[in-house]
């Protein structure tokens, strides 16, 4: 089991091998996933202040590059959670004034 931090919602257990965006929804945080997990719009956006994934997916790197956002953010829809992480969510629901967060993410 991995711990996750989340700022403004706590620390919780995840199960090793959950899909971080997962992690963050099923925990009730309010986060965007408009393209359902697939790396396409960069909603998913969060920073890390502790633990950050060294290895990126092929589809994060080339997706955060063309947007300018390397260095600046990760894409929890590409990350698994398998270590203990802190980071807080950069877009949410709430924030971009929208109905509804996205299309559910597949597990994998």
């Amino acid at each position: 089991m991995a711990q996750l931090t989340i700022a403004d919602y706590g620390t919780f257990e995840v199960a090793d091998g959950t899909r971080l965006v997962l992690a963050i929804k099923d925990h009730g945080v309010d986060i965007l996933h408009r393209c359902g997990g697939y790396a396409r719009c960069t909603t998913c956006r969060v920073a890390f202040t502790e633990g950050e994934p060294t290895a990126f997916t092929e589809a994060e790197l080339g997706k955060l590059t063309e947007r300018g956002l390397l260095d600046t953010a990760r894409l929890s829809c590409q990350i698994v959670c398998d270590h203990d992480m802190t980071l807080r969510v950069l877009a949410t629901q709430t924030s971009e004034k929208l109905d509804d967060p996205g299309g559910q993410p597949e597990a994998t």
